[in-house]
């Protein structure tokens, strides 16, 4: 009798057991993931994700998946603490139990944000990594820049290891499929040295054709904040007061390689000055678009009228090609673009810059075209 009572608390006491597990594993991810989805700025939501953190001890690498599509919905902050959750579980599992295929998936799965696909690509290269690398070639399209810039990577390398015609192709489809700057001087080397004539402002969509006027007054850098007249309307036959009197719009081209215009060259090395910059973009029909800025100096950009972005800094750093990355839209037809560049009173050697360049892209990055180039 004593024995059967015993039997049977043991296994009640395993049912429970069971039961009790089998249902916080569940309910811990869900805990874990939506209390790092909820991380923001000035510490709010880590008391709570420090505390989801010491959860990620009941969860085995089947969580890693579902950690990773939270990544979907988490900001930089929460994709820390998810990347720190994925670290623990695979430190505590036993070796061979990395869900490959399901990582496969989901970095394969457009679906995905692109900063997740990235996560669960580079989960990949330190866990499978010749099952990482087989998967790179189908990156020469990727919406996701990071996994692009590894297939052109891929794709360079190939192109130096061939000689002749093969690697003038080769060399042509990286060029064609680059988004990165350096890459893409790469490509365009190799092909130069070739004998192929390359066109980077077009290859890359520079607006290199500009109407400016100037130069407004930035004392005291108080005109980043000042609406000059073109600010309100913009008319290149007109005129506006200026710094030192009556200015008008006159026309400004580049042949800069990587579209700069160093606006120095309008005006002159001066200093405690802006001035504005106005082009068009003839566009074939409307659609999502992204503006691609580099500059140094503060700055405003608007397009249609709409003030997309604006930058109050100086001299921080040098000016690089697509600097900043701003989501926007171009309607059909004629879009009008504004930009503002100011210049500040430091008279240092690394503050004479006062310039910017500008590209239209795609959301991939490939160069959009205006039909009045």
């Amino acid at each position: 009798m004593e024995g059967r009572m015993k039997t049977l608390q043991l296994s009640l006491l395993s049912s429970l057991v069971l039961f009790f597990f089998g249902s916080l594993a569940p309910a811990s991810e869900k805990q874990v993931i939506t209390a790092f989805t909820q991380v923001e700025a000035k510490g709010k939501g880590n008391a709570q994700a420090m505390r989801a953190l010491t959860l990620v001890d009941q969860l085995d690498p089947n969580s890693i998946v579902p950690l990773l599509k939270g990544m979907n919905a988490a900001n930089d902050l929460g994709d820390n603490w998810i990347r720190a959750a994925v670290s623990k579980i695979l430190a505590q599992a036993e070796p061979g139990n990395f869900p490959t295929e399901d990582v496969s998936r989901f970095v394969m799965d457009k679906g995905n944000a692109g900063s997740s696909r990235r996560a669960a690509f580079e989960l990949l290269l330190d866990e499978q990594s010749e099952k990482a690398e087989k998967m790179i070639g189908s990156f020469l399209d990727d919406p996701e820049p990071s996994l692009r810039r590894e297939a052109v990577a891929q794709l360079l390398q190939k192109a130096e290891s061939k000689a002749g015609k093969a690697s003038t192709v080769l060399f042509r489809m990286a060029l064609d499929k680059a988004r990165d700057v350096d890459q893409i001087k790469t490509a365009k080397t190799a092909l130069e040295t070739n004998g192929m004539k390359i066109d980077v402002p077009e290859l890359m969509g520079f607006l290199t054709r500009w109407q400016t006027i100037g130069p407004f007054g930035n004392g005291s850098r108080e005109g980043f904040h000042t609406a000059y007249a073109p600010e309100s309307k913009v008319d290149l036959s007109g005129s506006a007061k200026g710094k030192n009197g009556k200015v008008e719009w006159i026309e400004f081209s580049t042949s800069d390689p990587f579209g700069m215009l160093d606006v120095n060259q309008q005006y002159g090395e001066i200093k405690e000055v802006l001035a504005y910059a106005f082009t068009t973009f003839e566009s074939k029909d409307s659609r999502p678009v992204q503006f691609r800025l580099g500059s140094k100096n503060a700055w405003k950009l608007w397009v249609n009228e709409e003030l997309l972005f604006a930058r109050d800094e100086y001299h921080r750093g040098k000016t690089r090609v697509d600097q900043f990355v701003i989501d926007g839209k171009l309607n059909s037809g004629t879009n009008r673009i504004l930009v503002k560049v100011c210049q500040n009173e430091q008279t240092q050697p690394w503050t004479k810059n006062w310039e910017f360049c500008l590209r239209v892209t795609d959301p991939t990055g490939k160069a959009l075209l205006s039909a009045n180039r």
